[in-house]
């Protein structure tokens, strides 16, 4: 426990002051609760005095009886009150935590998530955060307890019997610093185990994003290995965590139990001399015991306290990057771009590959309403120019502008709200059809959601089922065809109303059928917007204001269609006429 760990630890604390009464609270019911219990142990004690009329208070054993009566109402009434209150402190404390980490991930610029597996991430939000709340909630209150019971414990026995409480105490740091030594052992094996478990979270995640896939490729077998083998990691590690611990608990069960054993022996000898009462033997019996398992207990819970502090690294590695925009509500108004766009000078290279040079000096202007089309081999930079345009990347030499401001001075929430992206691969949310159009601007009424889908070209599908907007599309859109999610990003789109649109080969999956009510759907949102147009397919980018043509990031020629296809040597022209042929 190094003490920046320490100070990483205690700012989760920060999270528990809004319920501060509560916890304070909670400790002294704690405290009332554990004294309970050691006044329980020592009336124990004394009515076995009493069996024997030794007892110091001169009480009969069934007066004893009525006190026990009382300590166990009142241990009941403490031990739920405490349990209330820090249940209403872990939760909530835990719930604004879980909350700011989610909100600081959805913050975070895209490059990060290139960085992480997203099982890394949904484990650190799921795992690693339950096992925190479980600190709070049980771990901290019963390390407290503990220490409560070790220091009223000893006290007592120091009291009772001052030369066997020497006895007992010399076994004390010994555990103390074996508990030590194992607790900073034990945590990398803690820390390595949520690890893998984050991993083999990862795959089955991907598999189950992926499924379509894994089906089509009837790769259930190999996924099966793959998952088996993270998961025999897993067991791997958890086992070897499990020994250490199990070698722990062996060493100070045998150290204690010994030390007791011997404690007994001893205190007989003195009953038998007359030196102690019988009842302060039982007491002292009932002590040790209770220190004993506290002892014991302190073990553990320092280790889960450990394994709390690796959780608590990982969560706040997340909270304190730097995120690319402030969490808040959207405006309801926001300025709109008239859609100038330049490119001038821009090189890029990605940061996960920085010895890849992506873009090669790119130079273009797109005019207000004008449409152009990128178009080039993959891995030509198409996508990458509209995501730079999109600020997903910050890293780029050049500059970018949008009616002739630098995009790195604007407000990137402003920026994105004027733009709209019409991918190949349309994302759907598990909700409704409402739900996934209203995405594109979640203030819109049920009218401008029905004409943004009849302008799409998807109300008539819409319509036709039993539920109409209410129809649940299932998880990324499984429910309705590659068709139906085109038109229902497109009306997305429309309903945004953007100044400036980008398709990402927004028809190449579709058949002929589709393929003409998508393009009439993107002929219709496509109307005074600045539009730029990712094809591989040439026959889409006929009609366009002006085509882009890139190879290995550079912009290699550039005209309308039939200006390229004047060069028959020209690259556009061959890609053309191959396309042609193959059709």
């Amino acid at each position: 426990m190094t003490r920046e760990k320490w100070k990483t630890f205690t700012r989760v604390f920060t999270y528990i002051r809004p319920y501060l009464g509560y916890f304070i609270f909670g400790m002294v019911m704690l405290t009332l609760s554990s004294l309970v219990m050691m006044i329980f142990l020592f009336m124990a004690g004394e009515m076995a005095n009493a069996a024997v009329e030794e007892s110091r208070f001169g009480w009969s054993v069934r007066q004893f009886g009525w006190v026990f009566i009382i300590l166990l109402i009142a241990q009941g009434l403490f031990s739920y009150l405490r349990t209330v209150s820090m249940a209403i402190v872990s939760e909530n404390g835990m719930a604004d935590l879980r909350k700011n980490l989610f909100n600081k991930i959805a913050t975070l610029p895209f490059p990060y998530f290139e960085s992480l597996r997203t099982g890394e991430l949904t484990s650190r939000i799921t795992n690693d955060i339950e096992q925190l709340q479980n600190t709070f909630s049980v771990t901290l209150a019963e390390f407290l307890r503990q220490i409560i019971t070790l220091i009223i414990g000893i006290g007592v026995l120091a009291w009772l019997a001052p030369r066997l409480s020497l006895i007992m105490l010399g076994s004390v740091p010994v555990v103390v610093l074996v508990a030590m030594i194992f607790g900073r052992f034990i945590r990398r094996f803690s820390k390595e185990r949520q690890d893998r478990i984050a991993r083999s979270n990862t795959i089955a995640e991907e598999v189950l994003q992926n499924f379509q896939i894994v089906k089509s490729f009837t790769n259930e077998y190999l996924e099966s290995v793959r998952y088996a083998g993270s998961v025999r990691d897993v067991v791997r590690i958890s086992i070897r965590y499990a020994k250490y611990r199990g070698l722990f608990f062996m060493f100070v069960i045998t150290l204690l139990f010994g030390g007791i054993f011997f404690v007994l022996w001893q205190g007989a000898l003195m009953v038998e001399n007359g030196d102690m009462m019988l009842g302060d033997l039982f007491s002292f019996i009932m002590y040790t015991g209770m220190i004993g398992g506290a002892i014991a207990g302190l073990g553990s819970l320092t280790t889960q306290l450990i394994g709390a502090v690796g959780a608590t690294d990982r969560v706040f590695e997340i909270l304190d990057q730097e995120p690319e925009i402030v969490m808040e509500p959207p405006a309801e108004k926001y300025k709109r771009y008239q859609g100038n766009v330049t490119f001038s000078n821009v090189n890029f290279t990605y940061p996960s590959r920085p010895d890849v040079q992506v873009l090669n000096n790119i130079d273009f202007h797109i005019d207000q309403g004008q449409t152009i089309a990128l178009v080039g081999a993959s891995g030509a930079g198409k996508s990458t120019i509209t995501s730079l345009l999109l600020r997903l990347y910050e890293n780029y030499e050049g500059v970018i502008s949008i009616d002739g401001t630098d995009t790195r001075q604007l407000d990137l929430t402003e920026l994105r709200r004027n733009m709209a992206l019409v991918p190949q691969d349309i994302s759907l949310f598990a909700g409704s059809i409402r739900d996934n159009i209203r995405y594109g601007r979640p203030d819109a009424t049920e009218e401008e959601i029905i004409t943004a889908a009849q302008n799409a070209n998807a109300w008539e599908f819409i319509s036709a089922f039993p539920e109409g907007l209410d129809t649940i599309v299932g998880e990324r859109g499984a429910r309705v065809s590659g068709g139906q999610r085109q038109r229902l990003a497109i009306a997305r789109a429309l309903l945004r109303d953007p100044a400036i649109l980008i398709l990402d080969e927004a028809t190449s999956s579709l058949d002929a059928e589709s393929e003409a009510l998508v393009q009439s759907a993107l002929d219709t949102l496509m109307e005074g917007r600045t539009s730029i147009i990712i094809a591989h397919r040439l026959s889409t980018v006929r009609n366009v204001d002006k085509i882009y043509v890139l190879d290995q990031g550079k912009i290699i020629e550039s005209g309308s269609h039939d200006h390229l296809m004047m060069d028959p040597e020209g690259t556009y022209s061959q890609l053309a006429r191959l396309q042609l042929e193959s059709e």
